[in-house]
């Protein structure tokens, strides 16, 4: 895979430690659910380091004090459904006033395209900064149809975060969208012949909601 300048690959011992119980098979539904949503919260704490400041007063019990909040940036989180589902409240703690919109996308068995058949965003899309939740970056379709979706829209301003990818994804994700900033929490060895990330954890909607 070559290196893009809009791939961030997390290194956090947290986030590591997680994924590797994640992929384990014998972590249960429950469990599993836990776990993406927690190594979503800590990785949306690294995707919004870069949210604008703003120098505001306050009155301390003891004095008035120059302190900085966030400068009102408006956030919008887009889950891809339904595996993103299971990252949205991780990420919603930690900016519960973001607005949500979802995306229902589902792949073809044959093809492994992304066939669309919901799409509810805020009517004011365009003017906020978009964040992008999936579990699996695995060929990468399902991403890029859903950030088309998204600029459709007048949104220019994404970030798309997922748990784990393949190569092929972010290679097809960087090169169709250079301009949107990818997060994973690791890039495994390769998708199989029918577009599973090898070595993964499995189908992340079925093992979210125990579907199988």
């Amino acid at each position: 895979m070559k290196n893009y300048q809009n791939v961030t690959v997390f290194d956090h011992p947290l986030i590591t430690h997680k994924l590797s119980i994640l992929r384990d098979v014998n972590t249960g539904a429950k469990q599993f659910r836990e776990l993406v949503n927690e190594i979503a919260m800590l990785m949306g704490y690294e995707v919004m380091r870069d949210l604008p400041m703003e120098e505001v007063e306050v009155t301390t019990p003891l004095a008035v004090a120059k302190v900085k909040v966030l400068a009102g940036k408006k956030l919008a989180l887009v889950p891809i459904l339904r595996a993103g589902l299971g990252m949205l409240d991780g990420v919603l703690s930690l900016v519960p006033s973001a607005k949500i919109g979802h995306i229902g996308l589902y792949r073809d068995h044959d093809t492994l395209e992304p066939k669309e058949y919901y799409c509810k965003l805020p009517e004011d899309i365009a003017q906020r900064q978009v964040i992008l939740l999936d579990p699996m970056l695995a060929t990468g379709g399902s991403g890029s149809a859903a950030i088309n979706f998204i600029k459709a829209r007048g949104c220019n301003n994404i970030k798309f975060v997922s748990i784990l990818a393949a190569p092929e994804g972010v290679e097809r994700l960087a090169q169709d969208h250079p301009d949107v900033q990818i997060y994973t929490g690791c890039v495994d060895e390769k998708l199989n012949e029918i577009g599973y990330i090898v070595p993964g954890l499995g189908d992340a909607g079925d093992r979210l909601f125990g579907t199988k």
